[in-house]
């Protein structure tokens, strides 16, 4: 996998990390299964995150936990912000996050430059999240879906990859400088 980054894009004054950082991937057909995958949930995700990661650790892959580690009554930011900061930082292959609806831990995600967080409660949404929109965090509703599609979401969510073409420009105007 190669990143083009160019030397005059600036960088978060948070993290350190460019802007830009993961925009430059046309040419990056699937992500780098040698680093971990970031997974985290709150307690409306528990169950399934534990089953994500059985299933994941079944396949081979590395999997980086950052909670919640049990289902009591926790919140989503708590684990959304890691989870985006290892794959911003390029400590992840790409990042997990499930609550129950998704929509809150998409959101804390997408406001890390460089996270491309995508709610998927299907295999369409799942494969045109990578295809369409080069995502680099999967978003799992729990309360949508049962945890044979969230492992079929997870799987085409990893085989899929970004199309870059058209896409990529599109995707370029994503980040705010």
């Amino acid at each position: 996998m190669s990143f083009v980054i160019k030397q005059d894009i600036p960088r978060c004054a948070f993290c350190n990390v460019h802007y830009l950082n993961f925009c430059f991937m046309a040419s990056q057909p699937l992500f780098n299964l040698t680093l971990p995958v970031a997974i985290g949930a709150d307690h409306a995700g528990f169950e399934y995150k534990e089953e994500i990661i059985s299933y994941l650790e079944g396949k081979g892959l590395k999997v980086k936990d950052v909670g919640a580690h049990s289902n009591d009554s926790a919140d989503y930011p708590d684990f959304a912000h890691p989870v985006a900061t290892l794959v911003e930082r390029e400590q992840a292959a790409f990042g997990i996050l499930v609550c129950g609806s998704g929509n809150g831990v998409a959101i804390t995600a997408n406001k890390h430059q460089g996270i491309r967080a995508a709610i998927c409660w299907g295999q369409e949404l799942s494969r045109l999240a990578r295809s369409h929109n080069n995502a680099n965090v999967l978003c799992i509703p729990a309360r949508f879906v049962d945890d044979a599609a969230a492992k079929q979401i997870v799987d085409i969510f990893i085989d899929t990859p970004f199309e870059g073409g058209r896409h990529e420009n599109r995707v370029r105007k994503i980040a705010c400088l």
